[in-house]
Parts: structure tokens; sequence; C-alpha cells
């Protein structure tokens, strides 16, 4: 992929988009994922160019971190920090209401707790996860301890869903998150209360967060690519 890959081009182009409303003197939730990359890599160099003074960041993942490092952002942690002021992260799928599926990245346990402390919390997606309602193109993920897979399994069959353990590409076995747990993905045919459902799989004992994020989301930029050139729009 070149430089000039229009796909590249957009999501860089969001990325930019969501680290311009970044302020001076704030806390900073730092995502996880292909775009909210773009966006560690210019908040970066905003302060490096000295135009942004005083940020620290939050991250969300060990590839959140790893990139805030190479950017030189300074990080601190949720022990220190006494508030996060905006977030910017990004998402499987967004529906109109602003409702999200996460968990692509097997990060969204510490996302949402970065996320639903930011005051604003701002999603870079491209247009292709925008979705009439959630569930349709994307499996829900289900972080789970190792010792409860089965009886969770069970729990969310139950619940009408379609369980599989997520098994590693290039590893041999099973996805394994930052925190040590696995990942159950789960296929249903309808998500037709997302709020009530994020709690009912979340009250499963040994579950220890699902993807759904339901009323977190403030801001949604959208990049797409019309007649060849990246446009972002706010949702």
């Amino acid at each position: 992929m070149g430089m000039s890959d229009p796909v590249v081009i957009m999501k860089q182009e969001v990325g930019k988009a969501a680290a311009d409303r970044v302020k001076s003197n704030s806390v900073v939730g730092l995502g996880t994922g292909s775009t909210t990359a773009y966006a560690i890599q210019y908040i970066g160099e905003r302060l490096q160019s000295g135009e942004l003074k005083n940020i620290v960041g939050v991250t969300t993942s060990f590839q959140a971190e790893v990139l805030a490092r190479k950017y030189n952002i300074p990080l601190s942690t949720l022990d220190v920090v006494d508030r996060i002021d905006i977030a910017i992260d990004g998402a499987d799928e967004v529906d109109p209401q602003k409702n999200l599926i996460k968990g692509g990245g097997a990060a969204h346990t510490q996302e949402k707790i970065v996320d639903s402390l930011a005051e604003q919390f701002i999603v870079v997606v491209d247009a292709n996860k925008l979705v009439d309602k959630l569930g349709s193109t994307f499996l829900l993920p289900v972080e789970v301890i190792p010792k409860a897979v089965v009886p969770v399994m069970r729990k969310l069959a139950q619940l009408g869903g379609k369980p599989e353990l997520r098994m590693g590409v290039r590893k041999a076995g099973p996805v394994v998150t930052d925190q040590g747990n696995l990942v159950i993905d789960v296929k249903f045919d309808s998500i037709d209360d997302p709020a009530s459902l994020e709690q009912t799989i979340n009250n499963i004992p040994g579950v220890l967060e699902n993807g759904l994020f339901v009323g977190v989301a403030d801001v949604v930029l959208v990049g797409e690519i019309i007649d060849n050139k990246p446009v972002v729009r706010e949702l």
C-alpha cells in the first residue's frame, strides 16, 4: 500500500481531524486501531511543533502505549489523573444513535473504561463502519476469564447468540487480551436493544466486559472517499 492509497489517506485525514480537537493542558484518552493510530501520530506532531503544550495521554492498550511512546506523548495512568478531557478511539460498527460495537482488536475493556470517563469521546471511523443496526456486520466481542469460557458460551447461546472462541492468527491457540483473558465473538441475528443486551451479558459471571458501547460516544467523525478524494464529516 503506497502513500497514495486513498483508504490510507482517508484514515489519516480522520485521525488528523480528531487530533485537531485536542487542546493544550488536557488529559487525552488514546484508543486502539489503525485510524486512531494516525490520531496519536498527529497529536505527537502537534506537541513536537509546539502547537500543543502540556498533554498527558492515558492509553487503552499495549498497542496505544507503544505508539504514544514512539511519538513522545507523555503518559499517565487512571491511578494518577483526576479526569480525562477527551478520548479518541475507533469502532467496528456505529449505529444512527452513535452506539458502537468495539473489540475487533480485543482491547474493548480498557477502551470502555477510558472512553466512558472522558468528558468528550470522539469516535473515528470510515464510512463502511456505519450500520442501521448493531450486529449486522460485526460479531460482538465478549472478554471472559479463561476458566469461565464454557459456561459463558452456554449462557450466550441461551441469549440467542452463536458464540465462538477467538483464535490467534500466527499464534497457536486463542487470542489472549492485555488482561490475560480470552475473547468470545458472538453472532446475534439482531440486536434490538443494545443497552439491555450490554447489561445482560456483563451480568454473566466470568464476563469482564463486552463490546457494546451504548450512550458513550459524543462525536463520530466519518471518513469516506468521494471522487477519489478523502472527505471527513461529522455524523
